[in-house]
Order: C-alpha cells, then sequence, then structure tokens
C-alpha cells in the first residue's frame, strides 16, 4: 500500500507536467520563462515550494528534533528578512527582465542598467551553474533519503527516481511544467505535514501530554536561547537572529526562486503574490517545527542516530500505510519542486549565457536540461555531507553572490561593471573566509558575506562621491 499511494502521487505529478507541454510554444523564451503569462496564485505557492524543500522536510526537521524551541530564531527571522528583501526585488526583477527581455537569471543582473555587462553574465553563469546544481543535489539526496527508511532502498536509488521524474516534466513543459507541478506539490507538501503532526499528537495522547513530554526532555530543549560558542547568551541570541535575518533576505538571491518571478503575468499582482507566498510560508514553518517536536518526544535519541530521517520514521510509527505513501510523496514533492527550478534555472543560464546563442535555440534549452540532470545526480550520488549541510553551502553561495547584486540595482540608476562584480566577489569570499574559518556557529554566514558587501558599496559610493564633486569644481 505505501508503494502504490507513493507512486500515484508521483505519476500525478508526471501528468501535470506533461499536461502543461500542451501549452508549449516551443520556444526558449516559452521554454524557460513560460512567456510571463503565469498567474499570482500559482507563482506564490510555487515559489513557496521551491524555497521549502528537503531543508525544511528533512533539515529542519533534524534541526529542530535536535535543538529544540531555539529553533523559532530561524523560523521567524527568516520570515521576516524574507519580506524585507522581497521589497527591493520581486516586482523589481520582473519589471527590468521584461523592460530588456532577459529569459535567464544572469542575463537580467548583466543588462539590468540597459549597458551589456559581459564579465557579470560570465561570472554570474558560472557561479550559478555550479551552486545551484550543489544545491539541487541536495535535494535528491533528501529524497533518498526518505525513501531508504521506507523501502530499506539504498540513497542512491531515491536520487536516481527522483532525478528521472524531474527530467521527464522538465523536459516536456519547461517552467511552466515546473510552476504547475510545484504548485500541486505545494499542496502535498502542507496537507502532508499538517496530517502527520495531528496524527503524531493524537497518538501521543493530545496537546497536554505533548507539552507535558518536552518539559521532561533532557537539556535546554525548550529554551529560547540558541546553543552557540558565545557565553552570553543574549549576545548569542543577537547573533543568531541577526544572522538568519540575512539569511531569508537572501531569497533574493536564489536564481531559481527570482526567475519564478520573472514569470508571473504582471509586475502588479505583486502584492496578491506576497499575500499568498507568506501566508502559506508561515503555517507550513510552524507545522514543521511542531513536527520536529513530537518527533523528538516519539522517537529515542540514541547514539548514532540520523536526526534528518526523523519524519520519514514517525511516519511509520503513527500512520497506516497508505498514507506513509502520502507522505513519502510529500517529502519527494518537496524535492522535486526545488531540484526541477534549479535545474531549468541552470539550462537557461548555459543555453542563454555561456553559449553564444543567439537564436536562443529551444532545442539546446533542452538539451541543456538533460546535461545539468546528470551532473546534479553525479553530485548526488557522490557527495555524502548531510542534506542540511548541503543546502546550506549551495544557499549561502548564491544568497553572498546575487543578494548584494540586486540590491545595488534597485538604489543605484548607474552603477558600474566594476562595482557589480567586486560586490559580488567580496559577498561571496567573505562568507566563504567566514565558513573556513569555521565561525558559522558564532554568526550565520549570511550576516558576514551581504553585510561586507554592502559595507563595500556605501564605501564606494562615498568615494564615488567625492571624486564627482572633485572633477565638476
Amino acid at each position: 500500500m505505501v508503494a502504490i499511494s507513493f507512486i500515484s502521487f508521483l505519476i500525478l505529478f508526471v501528468l501535470i507536467g506533461l499536461f502543461s507541454g500542451l501549452k508549449s510554444k516551443k520556444n526558449s523564451e516559452d521554454y524557460l520563462l513560460a512567456s510571463r503569462t503565469e498567474k499570482p496564485w500559482m507563482i506564490a505557492l510555487c515559489a513557496v515550494a521551491t524555497n521549502n524543500s528537503g531543508y525544511m522536510f528533512i533539515g529542519i526537521i533534524g534541526y529542530t528534533y535536535l535543538s529544540g524551541l531555539a529553533v523559532i530564531w530561524i523560523f521567524l527571522p527568516l520570515v521576516i528578512g524574507d519580506f524585507c528583501a522581497s521589497l527591493f526585488a520581486f516586482k523589481n526583477i520582473r519589471v527590468a527582465s521584461a523592460k530588456i527581455n532577459a529569459i535567464s537569471f544572469p542575463e537580467t543582473l548583466a543588462r539590468w542598467s540597459g549597458k551589456e555587462f559581459k564579465m557579470v553574465r560570465l561570472l554570474s553563469s558560472l557561479i550559478l551553474i555550479i551552486f545551484l546544481a550543489v544545491y539541487a543535489a541536495a535535494q535528491l539526496r533528501a529524497g533518498g533519503k526518505a525513501m531508504h527508511v521506507l523501502f530499506n532502498w539504498d540513497y542512491d536509488i531515491g536520487a536516481i527516481i527522483g532525478a528521472g521524474i524531474v527530467l521527464i516534466y522538465c523536459f516536456a513543459g519547461g517552467i511552466r511544467a515546473s510552476i504547475w507541478t510545484n504548485t500541486a506539490q505545494s499542496f502535498v507538501m502542507i496537507f502532508s505535514m499538517a496530517m502527520l503532526f495531528i496524527v503524531a499528537l493524537n497518538y501521543h495522547g493530545g496537546f497536554e501530554n505533548f507539552i507535558t513530554s518536552l518539559q521532561k526532555i533532557e537539556g535546554d530543549y525548550l529554551s529560547l536561547f540558541p546553543k552557540n560558542s558565545i557565553e552570553n547568551p543574549y549576545l548569542a541570541l543577537a547573533l543568531f537572529v541577526f544572522g538568519w535575518f540575512f539569511g531569508g533576505f537572501g531569497i533574493i538571491g536564489q536564481p531559481h526562486i527570482m526567475t519564478s518571478f520573472m514569470a508571473m503575468s504582471k509586475p502588479e499582482d505583486i502584492k496578491k503574490i506576497r499575500l499568498y507566498y507568506y501566508s502559506w510560508y508561515t503555517v507550513f514553518f510552524i507545522l514543521t517545527i511542531l513536527t520536529g517536536m513530537i518527533s523528538r518526544v516519539l522517537i529515542p535519541n540514541f547514539a548514532g542516530y540520523d536526526p534528518e530521517l526523523s519524519l520519514p520514521i514517525l511516519s511509520q510509527m503513527v500512520l497506516p500505510q497508505f498514507l506513509i505513501g502520502f507522505i513519502l510523496a510529500g517529502i519527494f514533492s518537496a524535492t522535486m519542486s526545488t531540484a526541477d527550478s534549479q535545474i531549468l534555472c541552470c539550462s537557461a543560464a548555459i543555453t542563454n549565457d555561456l553559449i553564444k546563442n543567439r537564436k536562443k535555440s529551444y532545442l539546446i534549452a533542452k538539451i541543456s536540461t538533460i546535461f545539468i540532470t546528470f551532473v546534479t545526480l553525479a553530485i548526488a550520488l557522490i557527495d555524502n555531507q548531510s542534506v542540511f549541510s548541503l543546502v546550506m553551502y549551495g544557499w549561502l553561495a548564491l544568497a553572498c553572490s546575487f543578494t548584494p547584486v540586486i540590491i545595488i540595482y534597485s538604489i543605484e540608476k548607474n552603477p558600474t561593471q566594476n562595482l557589480i562584480i567586486s560586490s559580488m566577489l567580496i559577498g561571496f569570499v567573505s562568507m566563504m573566509f567566514w565558513r573556513w574559518m569555521n565561525l558559522g556557529d558564532v554568526l550565520y554566514e549570511a550576516g558576514i558575506g551581504i553585510p561586507c558587501a554592502m559595507i563595500y558599496y556605501v564605501i564606494w559610493r562615498v568615494v564615488f562621491k567625492r571624486k564627482s564633486r572633485k572633477k565638476s569644481l
């Protein structure tokens, strides 16, 4: 029964993706941006599904299992930072990309100001492809972990199945298939998480028993202060919040999410999109935290236990077989909804920015999709890091490289190519240095990379203005 329900949902997603192909206009703009015609509610739910991927189902569940209530200081800063960033980018990137008729994220960054910054295009393409491929590999690995628990299959089998399904519908319908399937997957994700928490809560004897059990967990499981290497708890909390705020702010540096907003039908729909997006996002995150906590209550924390397997193990404990398949479909939905967007975003960068494809060939775009899917799968099969670690690595590199650029474009009318490239590199290098120094437990790396790049921009602006004044005198 587990296999039957799981396979049924997978077939549904593939059929939705294939059906979207019937609307295809068989050109690269439609394949990579759906001709900028998608509805606001679909864009919002697609973005939620893309953002809240295996990272949420596997990574945040595992983090909550270990760290307890302090996870709230990931949740609140992430959502607030995400919202603040949306004021800079969601509408601006749609307007800018349409104005210059850009069909990829690197092209938008390179031509935003009306000029052609060739080095910006090349550098942003390389960063995008390398780190989105790593990020997408983490999603495939998350799906593999779930299937290992439920079917006792090797991790690699789940990754291969996920990659195959994504390739089928992405090849057929491009980003329209991604948006349509991600919308459906968003419903499966939130309802599967809600169902699992409610059933597990009832299994444990209700809400009062749940709270009592949480209070009995050894250590500071219900402490509001995050654990890090700083002794002062208030300073530790302040740095934690600061870092994760910029983690949320870094959403505008995620090409696979921003490409969804480039595909929306009208820039004026942005208020509707924000309402749908943040309502869905908040509810889903809260359900994830609660599910992580109840998994800690019901699953013993023994030596060698992998907390990233908590959700599939919990589903086996409390659900009938048919619903276990539904949960597995929810996890797979989360992984595929991010991986498909990332693979298509990489395809767009290869097709439109790395290859001299002036005619913007539809065939080359589809071939690129096949190529990048196999590259991503290879990374997933080779790399043995945790899902949380892989996602954080990819997310940080993209956020710290691209977020400062979009902020600068939103403020500065005529930025120079040197300013864009240097801010991109400063954000990336400062983040990597902080990570190399292993200081992430002091301050989340996004709280270093993005601010360093913005401080550089402020200094540049002051110096540039002084030089301009001297020349005018």
